[in-house]
């Protein structure tokens, strides 16, 4: 992945990126619907985190 793509789809990005912070970093995304998908799949994977270490 480039600098200038976005961490979603690839796509590159313009003067309408936007920044989501995703576990302690912050990443660029070409859009709303990328940054919804990328906060989906954190929250995904913290549940699951989460469910495994309980489940012990």
């Amino acid at each position: 992945m480039k600098d200038n793509t976005c961490a979603v789809c690839d796509c590159e990005l313009d003067d309408t990126r936007i920044a989501v912070k995703i576990g302690g970093r912050t990443v660029e995304v070409c859009c709303e619907e990328c940054a919804v998908v990328l906060r989906e799949a954190e929250a995904a994977t913290r549940a699951a985190t989460a469910g495994a270490h309980t489940s012990r």
